[in-house]
């Protein structure tokens, strides 16, 4: 079973290419659970046709201790196991330690057990935030594998870079390694040639380039990921291609992050910062 945890700048389509990911990983009959890890809750919407799926901490609010497996996991597209971690009442407590309950008890209820037949386990985690209960897939070897989400923007460059930095400090304790990262694309001027490059500097690789189409906001007004909707789209291969990509994947590495001179060099190397 793969443990994979995708990051990135909160807004960047995380949750988005995560699903549209998994949906066709699900097509070449992988079995895979998603486990969000976003108070939004928004991590499965796609995958479970908006179906609104309770999370783990509003379950455990109302029901006490006394869970079943079924209760906070649904089953989406393609057979996919959906979990929403889920937050705390707002203004309330830490929402970090949503994913460190989550987590433990999807462990205690078996989730993660070899006769569940998994192949992979998508880990959906909150913007850049690398700290606290945001890290557990890091930091206690949950996640083996990292995919960020990044674009030619300044900021979801800052923010991959900061989540190498996270990747770095627990890369020897939790094995965790960087597996690419993934390029949304936001159409900014050199975007392909500049994420190629940032990649190439923190010793990884640009594992895919998703380009933008306003097909994939068509999909999830619908509700469902591009493949379930219209799996004859364009989009859809390339959401294809990503998944046989990180299926086919062999390149894990610890990072090596940038200062942010050397970011910045790069953004006016290619003309952004002009």
């Amino acid at each position: 079973m793969r443990k994979v945890a995708i990051y990135g700048k909160g807004g960047i389509g995380k949750s988005t290419t995560t699903q549209n990911t998994v949906a066709g990983l699900a097509e070449m009959g992988k079995k895979v659970m998603v486990v969000g890890c976003d108070p939004k809750a928004d991590s499965t919407r796609l995958l479970l046709g908006g179906l609104a799926q309770g999370t783990v901490l509003d379950t455990l609010r109302s029901e006490g201790e006394d869970v079943e497996l079924e209760d906070i996991r649904k089953v989406g597209f393609g057979g996919t196991l959906c979990t929403e971690s889920g937050g705390p009442e707002p203004g309330v407590g830490c929402a970090g330690r949503g994913i460190i309950t989550s987590i433990n008890l999807l462990e205690q209820l078996g989730a993660y057990a070899e006769s569940e037949g998994l192949d992979y386990v998508f880990y959906d985690v909150l913007g850049d935030v690398v700290c606290g209960g945001f890290a557990m897939p890091i930091r206690e070897g949950k996640a083996q594998e990292i995919y960020i989400v990044v674009s030619g923007e300044m900021m979801a460059m800052y923010a991959a870079n900061n989540i190498c930095k996270g990747i770095v400090k627990y890369a020897e304790a939790g094995g965790v390694r960087l597996g690419g990262l993934i390029c949304n694309s936001r159409n900014v001027d050199n975007e392909r040639q500049m994420i190629e490059e940032l990649a190439k500097q923190l010793g990884t690789q640009m594992i895919h380039f998703v380009p933008r189409n306003n097909f994939v906001q068509k999909a999830e007004i619908n509700r469902k990921t591009v493949i379930d909707f219209d799996g004859t789209h364009p989009q859809a291969d390339e959401y294809r291609a990503l998944a046989k990509k990180i299926d086919e994947n062999k390149m894990f590495i610890v990072p090596t992050p940038l200062e942010i001179e050397e970011l910045e060099k790069l953004l006016i190397d290619f003309g952004i910062a002009n």
